[in-house]
């Protein structure tokens, strides 16, 4: 792969040329080296790397744990470990997300259900329960 300009590596990666500068910024993608021309330009290892972020942070990876991640590419048996612990957090992470939103869905359904089963009135059930809930 050729070199390539940054809207060319967002464009590739999916991304915003914002968002290749914000991660320049956090030091998640190296500043490209600048030939005599001017112009940055970036290799196929940027790409890599921008998009080892993109899916780390779909599989709900902060910055700073995608940070840490990427400091743990060299290969080693301790790295391999630590990322495995960090994976293990986030699989309980996952878990006790997906049990708050079960929860947020029965409650939305009962609010639901209190809206069509209701009496002409005034005032709507769930816009109460919203209110009154401490």
């Amino acid at each position: 792969m050729q070199k390539m300009t940054i809207g060319r590596l967002a464009r590739t990666a999916g991304v915003s040329v914002e968002t290749v500068r914000y991660y320049e910024r956090l030091g998640l993608l190296s500043q490209p080296k600048r030939p005599a021309s001017g112009y940055r330009t970036y290799d196929k290892d940027h790409l890599l790397r921008l998009r080892f972020i993109k899916r780390a942070q779909g599989l709900g990876f902060t910055l700073d744990e995608i940070r840490e991640l990427l400091h743990l590419r060299l290969p080693s048996a301790e790295a391999c470990q630590r990322v495995q612990n960090k994976t293990e957090e986030k699989i309980k992470l996952v878990r006790e997300k997906r049990a708050q939103l079960q929860l947020m869905e029965r409650q939305l359904k009962m609010l639901l259900r209190a809206c069509e089963a209701r009496e002409p009135m005034r005032h709507c059930p769930m816009l109460i329960s919203l209110w009154e809930s401490e």
